[in-house]
């Protein structure tokens, strides 16, 4: 089976409860799932997934959550070629932030991007401002992101 690892950045908890709630349907799309909620660059690179999700919220002023800012310091200072890798991106965030909305996700996306990973289809940005359970932004976007990835081994 192939591998997704759902790699999870959350403050209060609601990016880890999208990810709980988006693996049974990869799992029912044929997937083993790992959920990561203190992930590390490791477990990007030691044990390579065949896709990678990132779940994350925007914390401050378009800041990265506690448990993913290890992860993206990692990533920053030891630059690995990621040209292996495809991934999809749920950014959670709240408009009334202005220019600094979903900046955690948007600033992930970038620099996974930047060392040669490839997004499979769109960010999906989720506004608080308009959704008070991203869940039910989240289901309906895997739901139809999950039929347009290549098949699973």
């Amino acid at each position: 089976m192939a591998l997704l690892k759902i790699f999870v950045g959350t403050m209060y908890g609601g990016s880890l409860d999208v990810a709980e709630q988006v693996q049974p349907l990869f799992e029912q799309a044929g997937y083993t799932v790992e959920v990561l909620d203190q992930p590390t660059l490791a477990d990007l690179t030691d044990a390579r997934p065949d896709l990678a999700l990132f779940v994350t919220s925007t914390t401050g002023s378009g800041d990265v959550p506690g448990n993913l800012t290890g992860f993206l310091n990692a990533l920053s200072a030891e630059s690995p070629a990621l040209d292996w890798l495809r991934y999809g991106l749920i950014a959670l965030g709240d408009s009334s932030y202005g220019e600094t909305y979903c900046g955690a996700g948007r600033h992930l996306d970038e620099r996974l991007a930047d060392l040669g990973a490839t997004r499979h289809g769109e960010r999906l940005e989720i506004d608080a401002m308009e959704t008070f359970m991203a869940d039910d932004a989240a289901l309906p976007w895997v739901e139809s992101w999950i039929p347009t990835l290549p098949a699973t081994a």
